[in-house]
């Protein structure tokens, strides 16, 4: 028996990525898993595989996150947890922002998040308690260029969720965050393809390795387990400390594109 074993875990985007790794976790510790994304395929055939049931919703719908509420409770009796993966990244310089680009980050970053506390808190509250999990970013910490609209949402819900913390805290409903810096997943994958990219940042971070969707998945089991049943209302940076420095700059960019261009063909 698992520390979940008993327990109803939501993990919203959990057919990709660190969802699909932090759905992994739970499923060994025990959890009952429910996955939940705009495609229901896809979180079908994610579901299907440790045991679970997949739902469709899309987060900026604020009747769809209802209905999903409502079918996890019909089908599971309760909800006990409740992860949000979802999102999406684009740079856009704010002088190059339109009113569409900014409306549809904030649609899922921001306000569908919102969304998600609110319903989930309600039902868990409702039921006797719970935790919920915000996957959040390096980028909410560490000012970079093209980043305003992602990363400023990002840092709303950082502080939304120490407000539902203060709510909801009475009602027996924990809210964390895990702040995660750059990890290759299919989201970030085209950034894990260019050499010097990837040194500049692991010369930014100070245990000087990238990190895997499993260390976001160690976190998450922490929050949502009875190990941090005394933690609300905080932001754990899983980054190797990567935002104790800050992203790299275009002037690393150039400066590792350089030296690795420099660097003896023969070298190790």
């Amino acid at each position: 028996m698992g520390a979940l074993t008993g327990k109803v875990a939501v993990v919203i985007g959990g057919h990709s990525g660190f969802g699909e790794a932090i759905v992994q976790r739970f499923h060994r510790e025990g959890a009952q898993i429910a996955i939940a994304a705009r495609r229901i395929d896809v979180v079908n055939a994610a579901a299907s595989a440790v045991g679970g049931k997949g739902y469709q919703c899309d987060i900026t719908n604020n009747d769809e996150v209802a209905a999903l509420i409502q079918n996890v409770e019909k089908d599971f009796g309760r909800i006990d947890i409740a992860v949000n993966c979802a999102g999406y990244e684009q740079s856009t310089p704010i002088a190059e922002l339109t009113p569409e680009k900014l409306v549809a980050m904030q649609a899922v970053q921001f306000t569908g998040a919102i969304y998600c506390m609110q319903h989930f808190g309600n039902s868990m509250a409702a039921s006797g308690g719970g935790a919920f999990l915000s996957i959040s970013s390096q980028t909410a910490h560490s000012p970079a260029i093209g980043l305003a609209a992602y990363g400023s949402s990002k840092a709303g819900v950082e502080y939304a969720t120490k407000i539902a913390a203060v709510e909801y805290g009475p009602k027996g409903v924990r809210f964390n965050c895990v702040a995660a810096g750059l990890i290759e997943t299919p989201m970030t994958a085209r950034v894990f393809k260019v050499d010097y990219a990837i040194q500049a940042l692991t010369e930014l971070t100070p245990v000087r390795h990238m990190g895997a969707s499993e260390d976001i998945a160690k976190a998450a089991y922490f929050f949502c387990s009875d190990e941090a049943r005394f933690v609300t209302g905080q932001t754990l940076c899983v980054d190797g400390g990567a935002s104790l420095h800050g992203l790299p700059t275009p002037l690393h960019y150039a400066d590792a594109a350089r030296r690795m261009a420099e660097k003896p063909a023969d070298s190790k």
